[in-house]
């Protein structure tokens, strides 16, 4: 009985080292493989790593952009392989412990505008091939951008240790074996490399994303992610696999919706790139998940409006001496109507949406609608040709909110308002008192909180060599 109990616990042994190895063998690939380089930079592809490390006209990945958040901005960093600004350094469990749990070479933690918590379910060759690429497929850029520097007590990082513990799920993603496989691989993608959740979910008085709204809708800078459930008023129910698709690989799907702000330049860095199969494994997972909805949305987004001409109206009417007591009429034909059309129809290529049956007019936050209007949208090199100028030089928050009045009243949700507040803030780039507020506070607990699990663990230990000398008598 023994001689066989030790014998299936030899072969367990055995199993297990041999699982060990295969994992070790996986992350210990050779980084010079051309064929292990080449996956390495489709995967730095879906996971847009050039859209956050790479700074306007700056070297591919010398990172440098700012990215605003709600206590400061944060500079991304260097991952090319330089050697002394960048990451040419890191060894492949060092690269995998700032991918997975956003802690740096030198041990300092990351702040989540890296989105470690959702990176942390890319598989172990996924990384080993990441790596790979970044190391051997990258050209290294010796150029050191500026330092982060929030303001207390957003700057102490050893606080990112307790929110860590708080909120990061650092467990590879494992496949739900009653689904398909292309399922699978769709929720391994948005759930991990695509990392969607950092912008369309919530996030609580800590920013953590807040798992029970998932995809239902979240901030970026001025921008509103919306709600990409399977809710068909709310979400994206009511899109078919094929607009979906149509929308991630084009940044358009015809008569619903059209990407700009942080989408845009997603679609441009990212998803045109995927291969047709993922791009329909993504859409069929999204349509799957657990639908959110607001009350306040009664049908929708892009069903609401149809093609009106208010023209007429102003034809001989002098423009006030005042341009801000300019009619929402007035505004359009000045502002939109060269580009959208007399009846808001759009070109007859498509090229130029409609402004009727279109998301951006029919959903009850309005900050797309106005973030479009300031910052227009800007398609990057070789992408479809879809160019919206930007108006905050030439138009006022006041004519901004008549233009955005008359454009739901007449071709979108007439429910949806805004204010000249809500344009100046987001003109500005302010974020709300509140939020900013919340974080602090939230930022402050995780800094309470650690430095009681620290004092916790010093206690504890302490009392037990005190046990263990008493024990052995030599207690002074």
């Amino acid at each position: 009985m023994h001689s066989i109990t030790r014998f299936h616990l030899a072969l367990g042994g055995l199993a297990v080292a041999l699982a060990c190895l295969a994992g070790y063998t996986a992350l210990a690939a050779d980084p010079a493989d051309p064929v292990l380089i080449k996956r390495g930079e489709y995967i730095a592809t879906a996971g847009d790593c050039v859209a956050c490390h790479t700074a306007g006209s700056g070297a591919s990945l010398a990172g440098g952009l700012p990215l605003p958040t709600p206590f400061g901005m944060i500079v991304s960093t260097n991952i090319t392989p330089s050697k002394t600004h960048g990451i040419g350094n890191y060894s492949l469990a060092q690269f995998t412990d700032a991918l997975r749990k956003g802690v740096r070479a030198d041990g300092a933690y990351l702040y989540p505008a890296m989105p470690y918590t959702s990176y942390a379910q890319i598989s172990d060759d996924d990384v080993a091939a990441l790596y790979a690429y970044l190391m051997k497929g990258v050209t290294p850029v010796n150029a050191s951008p500026p330092q982060t520097d929030l303001s207390f007590p957003f700057n102490i990082r050893l606080s990112m240790a307790a929110w860590n513990l708080l909120f990061l799920d650092s467990k590879p993603f494992a496949p739900d074996p009653s689904k398909p496989a292309d399922w699978n691989r769709g929720a391994y993608l948005v759930r991990g490399l695509t990392h969607c959740s950092a912008c369309h979910t919530p996030r609580n008085i800590l920013m953590a994303e807040e798992s029970s709204h998932n995809l239902g809708g979240g901030d970026v800078g001025g921008w509103h992610a919306p709600n990409i459930t399977s809710d068909a008023n709310s979400g994206i129910g009511a899109w078919s696999e094929q607009d979906l698709v149509d929308y991630l690989r084009s940044g358009r799907a015809v008569n619903k919706a059209q990407a700009a702000g942080s989408m845009i330049e997603a679609v441009d860095h990212s998803f045109r790139y995927l291969t047709d199969g993922d791009l329909r494994s993504i859409a069929m997972y999204i349509r799957t998940v657990p639908a959110l909805h607001d009350s306040a949305d009664k049908r929708p987004p892009f069903e609401w409006g149809s093609a009106r001409n208010e023209l007429s109206s102003i034809r001989g009417v002098a423009l006030p001496t005042d341009p801000n007591q300019m009619s929402g009429p007035q505004l359009y034909d000045a502002h939109c109507s060269t580009c959208h059309g007399s009846d808001a129809q759009g070109s007859h290529d498509g090229a130029l949406p409609p402004l009727f049956h279109n998301t951006a007019l029919g959903r009850t936050n309005t900050n797309n609608l106005v973030m479009v209007i300031l910052e227009g949208v800007h398609r990057q090199p070789g992408t479809p040709d879809l160019l919206m100028p930007a108006f905050a030089s030439e138009l006022s928050d006041q004519q901004i909110v008549t233009l955005c009045q008359y454009l739901r009243q007449h071709y979108g949700n007439p429910d949806a308002q805004t204010s000249v507040q809500e344009v100046s803030d987001l003109r500005a780039g302010r974020t709300s008192w509140f939020l900013l507020i919340a974080a602090r506070i939230g930022m402050m607990v995780a800094a309470v909180l650690l430095i009681a699990i620290i004092a916790f663990f010093m206690l504890r230990r302490r009392r037990r060599r005190n046990v263990v000398a008493v024990d052995t008598g030599t207690r002074r």
